[in-house]
């Protein structure tokens, strides 16, 4: 009886001996998947998009300029890493359709962004993100259409102007609502700042993560500064602006650093198209404050806004995001803003849109620097493409009004930018194949055709 009570119970100990290390092995991993889940939900990031208006290539001194101090954006740039083949659109609406939703104008429609366009800040909205935008919206045809304004576009809080300041006013939403007028065009810089601020010290709900989206009216035609900056750089009045948006960005930054959110915050740094610097456009100063030299500077780039060439459409780029994008680092990779959607998909834990067609790429081991190299190619709308070091423009490529250029032949145009960044040495004659493949892939972009994802990076 005792040996075959034995024989029952031992088995029986062994089992539970098995159920019991099952049940640790469980609860181990359990708790792992817990730790894992919870640390995945705290490093997703806090997102600041500060985002400027007509600003130049050239205009900061981390990018070249001599004449005008910018000492937090160099210093954002020594803290993260400096984009030198970044590119956004050539002018502002359709850069701003862009970067919302990683589709060139051509889809997004620009000014006249329709409600169906899907906005990165609705899908951050779904993965738990508050969002919140500040400044010049400009996607809603300068309208308060309310299914186009912001917050039914993913924002849950909005201040700022539906469209530009070209009559040398501007007139405010917050939210849906009026919220008054001006025509100091010199305390827009600080007001946005401040708005902004409000939202990070008073708005935000510290359980979330959040996306603040700064658009700034500065530096689009009609420029000011305020007295503090007034006439105190070397670069006339638009100098004072660049200069005074500098001092104001630090003050964003330095709230990030006051609320100890820093270190988990992506900031990208960036504008919508480039500088206004054709003289058939900057010697009209109607509206503008006396003495004002209100052009930007394209630094080696060929014209500006409204134009194809790189002077409209690169522009600097600064992205910081402490301890994950490489400090100090330069990169010459191309990125775009319409990037930014499916490169936020994979940080933040949402899918990008699969009804429709996407340009933009993940450039997530790019921004990490785990990859040097990015896209292998670049739409310039109805204008022409860039692969690699090679770009090509169509001879009727658009140009808006104002960036004609008088003395341009209607020609097909190839040009090296490794050794021509200038863009003066057409090598189409030369290299007749490389502009035969660059057409062809101009018109599969153009008609929508499924391009292979993988085929646009490097």
């Amino acid at each position: 009886m005792t040996l075959h009570t034995t024989l029952i119970i031992t088995p029986m100990k062994a089992n539970i001996k098995i159920v019991m290390r099952g049940l640790c092995l469980f609860a181990f991993v359990y708790t792992l998947a817990c730790i894992t889940v919870t640390t995945h939900a705290a490093e997703k990031p806090n997102i600041l998009i500060i985002f400027t208006d007509d600003q130049g290539y050239g205009d900061l001194a981390c990018y070249g300029n001599t004449k005008t101090k910018t000492p937090r954006l160099d210093q954002l740039a020594k803290q993260g890493t400096r984009f030198t083949s970044f590119y956004s659109q050539t002018v502002c609406g359709p850069s701003r359709s862009a970067l919302l939703t990683g589709r060139h104008p051509i889809r997004s429609k620009g000014w006249g962004m329709p409600a169906s366009e899907i906005t990165f800040a609705e899908l951050l909205q779904k993965v738990g993100y508050q969002t919140a935008c500040i400044g010049k919206w400009d996607v809603s045809n300068r309208r308060a259409v309310i299914e186009r304004m912001p917050n039914a576009q993913g924002f849950d809080y909005y201040f700022g102007t539906l469209g530009a300041n070209d009559g040398g006013g501007v007139s405010f939403h917050e939210n849906n609502n009026k919220a008054g007028n001006s025509r100091n065009m010199g305390e827009l810089t600080t007001l946005y700042t401040n708005k902004a601020i409000d939202f990070l010290k008073t708005k935000r709900d510290p359980k979330k993560p959040f996306l603040l989206y700064v658009a700034h009216t500065m530096m689009h035609t009609i420029i000011d500064a305020s007295d503090r900056f007034r006439g105190k750089s070397k670069g006339g009045l638009y100098g004072d602006v660049v200069e005074e948006f500098d001092y104001e960005t630090g003050r964003l930054l330095d709230t990030l650093d006051e609320l100890k959110l820093a270190d988990n915050t992506l900031v990208i740094y960036t504008s919508d198209n480039g500088p206004w610097n054709q003289d058939k456009y900057t010697k009209r100063k109607k509206g503008h404050p006396k003495g004002s030299i209100f052009w930007g500077d394209s630094g080696p780039l060929r014209n500006g806004k409204g134009s194809c060439y790189e002077g409209g459409y690169r522009l600097p780029c600064i992205v910081r995001w402490p301890g994950k994008v490489p400090a100090g680092r330069v990169n010459d990779a191309i990125f775009a803003t319409i990037d930014f959607l499916p490169t936020f998909a994979n940080l933040c834990g949402f899918e990008s849109p699969d009804d429709r067609r996407m340009d933009g790429i993940d450039q997530t081991e790019l921004l990490l620097g785990k990859r040097e190299s990015g896209r292998e190619y670049f739409y310039f709308h109805s204008a022409g493409v860039r692969q690699g070091k090679w770009k090509y423009l169509k001879s009727n490529a658009h140009f808006h009004g104002y960036a004609v250029e008088n003395d341009r032949e209607k020609t097909d145009e190839l040009y090296d930018l490794e050794a021509d960044l200038g863009e003066r040495n057409n090598l189409a004659a030369k290299y007749p194949d490389k502009v035969a493949a660059l057409k062809a892939l101009l018109l599969k972009i153009e008609a929508g055709d499924k391009l292979d994802p993988k085929a646009n990076r490097r």
